[in-house]
């Protein structure tokens, strides 16, 4: 995996914990996950 790869996943990990942080608890409950699952949903997202 090159640097620039690198950078774009990490970027687009970042993007979408800071998108589904910014949901309220319900919306998040809406969704089927909760705060805790936030990474490992973010981390699927870039994979």
């Amino acid at each position: 995996m090159n640097i620039a790869r690198s950078y774009q996943n990490w970027r687009r990990y970042r993007e979408t914990c800071n998108e589904l942080n910014r949901l309220s608890h319900r919306e998040l409950a809406d969704l089927g996950i909760s705060r805790s699952d936030i990474p490992n949903v973010a981390r699927k997202a870039i994979g």
